[in-house]
């Protein structure tokens, strides 16, 4: 499927801002024989006073920006034509648990996609025993590791009600488990925390998602989302596999992936500093739009 992806993101300052630095990590990445991405740009308005371009360890596009002049607004636009080919995985070649710790201690490599990158806690997701305790209901004796993620995903799905009021992006994984409620950045925080506890390396992916309208009705420009689900490594055979809790599915070919990392903070769109006080207005436009 190819598609032209835009997005903007708009910030308004009750006070301007100034001494602003921010790292944006908002373009999709090429993903052999999965996703590819064909061209790509990001605007920044107003335009900064320093910019840079480079690669982070887990291979994300970052742009770096400096504003040392005050501003009112900060707007953010991407825009990228991308060909995505997700293939659903077909028979499950992935081990129990208790062969899976012989598996990830022969996996040497220290890469970025290494499983030992996403076997512990990480900056948002300490150990969590509620969570854990969670985890160790839902695995039964003899299931394989992408039987156990299935099912955690499965259960997140029906246990938690999506509600983007229960929670914000600071919300950490045991206030939104307690709540029982909050948005794909919970979900996906909860599964990973549920999965590590196991001992089955669990990340997160920041991405896109096509959104389609009710039949009957029309689509709506700007209602598409930037959407986090999970990757789990199911084994030396099998690798990674991708599932989103939010809408308890496998992710295929309307899932536009962004980045992975460990948890939210290595995949945040938009992270920096600034000199300012007061409140400040957000807002976020995404367009996937199937050209064939």
């Amino acid at each position: 499927m190819l598609y032209d992806l835009s997005m903007h993101l708009g910030y308004q300052y009750d006070t301007p801002a100034s001494g602003a630095r921010h790292i944006l990590r908002v373009l999709p990445i090429t993903i052999p024989d999965r996703q590819r991405l064909i061209a790509g740009s990001v605007t920044v308005s107003p335009k900064p006073e320093e910019r840079g371009n480079f690669i982070d360890f887990f291979r994300h596009p970052a742009t770096s920006i400096l504003f040392r002049t005050p501003h009112a607004a900060l707007d953010i636009h991407m825009q990228a034509p991308i060909q995505v080919d997700t293939e659903l995985p077909t028979a499950d070649f992935s081990p129990d648990l208790s062969r899976l710790p012989a598996e990830i201690a022969d996996q040497l490599s220290l890469d970025p996609d290494s499983p030992h990158h996403f076997c512990g806690p990480s900056p948002r997701l300490p150990e969590t025993p509620e969570i854990s305790a969670y985890a160790r209901e839902i695995a039964g004796p003899g299931m394989t590791i992408r039987q156990i993620a299935t099912a955690i995903c499965a259960r997140i799905y029906k246990d938690f009600k999506y509600d983007p009021d229960a929670t914000t992006v600071d919300s950490t994984p045991r206030e939104a488990f307690k709540l029982k409620r909050g948005v794909c950045q919970d979900f996906s925080h909860i599964m990973i925390l549920a999965l590590r506890s196991l001992g089955i390396p669990a990340g997160y992916v920041s991405g896109f998602l096509r959104t389609i309208p009710p039949p009957g009705k029309e689509r709506l420009e700007g209602t598409d989302a930037m959407h986090a689900w999970v990757r789990i490594w199911c084994g030396k055979t099998l690798g990674w596999l991708e599932l989103d809790p939010t809408n308890n599915i496998a992710v295929a070919t309307d899932h536009i992936v962004v980045g992975y990392g460990r948890d939210y903070s290595d995949v945040a769109p938009v992270i920096g500093v600034l000199k300012s006080y007061g409140e400040h207005q957000t807002k976020q436009s995404v367009d996937v739009i199937p050209v064939k």
